[in-house]
């Protein structure tokens, strides 16, 4: 008799490019692991410069971007769930649309990264899996960074947002009453889970009129 194979991890695609915004990248990569998915990661040329210059990461490892989890008990496990891929790897897994997956995330996306995918390029990995992401009609969240927008910009982001990417500007919210950096970090980390709808127990929803993180600074 037939049987149905166990159900697999959840499993994500998350780009990283050359805007300023590592603190961002490296919590939700945390986040998305410690909710037991795989994540399969790729890192532009100018990512990589990004994660040395503001967060000294040299290689795009576990123990290199999460620390704290490749020094715990289920290392391992982490390990095993984070596949790293070489940007200029246009034949990776990730660029076929058969390979299956939960959504990806770019995040952050650079006004160069957003210009490419907009404009079909799949000259490395990270844009077109993008693409491949649009066409098999996956969740595609872009985290934008740079300000201010030209209108070059702005039309980009209008042709992905037809295409049916969400582009998520990485604007934290302060109606948190923000104590910290990482408040405002884990406020724009909590949007992007929301939106691959990943469930996780960050304070950083409003309700009922009440910061989500007030009520919990009161428990």
């Amino acid at each position: 008799m037939y049987q149905l194979p166990e159900p697999a991890p959840r499993t994500f695609v998350l780009g990283i490019s050359g805007a300023s915004g590592a603190a961002y990248a490296l919590r939700v990569l945390e986040l998305l692991l410690m909710a037991g998915a795989e994540v399969h990661l790729v890192v532009s040329e100018y990512g990589r410069r990004l994660l040395g210059d503001e967060a000294g990461v040299r290689r795009p490892d576990l123990e290199s971007m999460v620390p704290g989890l490749a020094s715990s008990a289920r290392v391992a496990e982490y390990e095993g769930r984070l596949i790293v891929h070489p940007h200029k790897d246009v034949g990776a897994v990730i660029a076929s649309g058969s390979f299956l997956h939960d959504g990806m995330v770019v995040i952050p996306c650079s006004g160069t990264s957003l210009g490419a995918i907009a404009g079909g390029s799949g000259s490395n990995l990270l844009c077109r899996a993008a693409m491949v992401t649009l066409k098999e009609r996956r969740p595609l969240i872009l985290c934008h960074r740079e300000t201010p927008l030209s209108l070059i910009d702005i039309e980009n982001m209008r042709t992905v947002t037809l295409a049916g990417a969400i582009v998520c500007p990485l604007n934290p919210g302060f109606y948190l009453r923000p104590r910290s950096v990482e408040d405002l970090v884990d406020f724009m980390a909590g949007k992007v889970l929301d939106l691959l709808k990943v469930p996780h127990d960050l304070a950083t929803r409003w309700d009922g009129g009440r910061p989500a993180a007030e009520q919990e600074r009161a428990r």
